[in-house]
């Protein structure tokens, strides 16, 4: 029997394909926090002046 059949090829996919969302999703919310960290420096260096 093949190891490379449809399903086999489907599962590792899928499971490769949910990893790199992760990833993706991990890179989005951390530019979301910087994002957010610089907004706030920057209020706060306005404020202070």
């Amino acid at each position: 029997m093949s190891r490379n059949n449809e399903r086999n090829i489907k599962k590792h996919n899928d499971k490769l394909h949910k990893a790199q969302d992760k990833v993706k999703q991990a890179e989005i919310l951390r530019k979301e926090k910087l994002k957010q960290i610089v907004k706030k420096f920057n209020e706060d260096k306005a404020s202070e002046k």
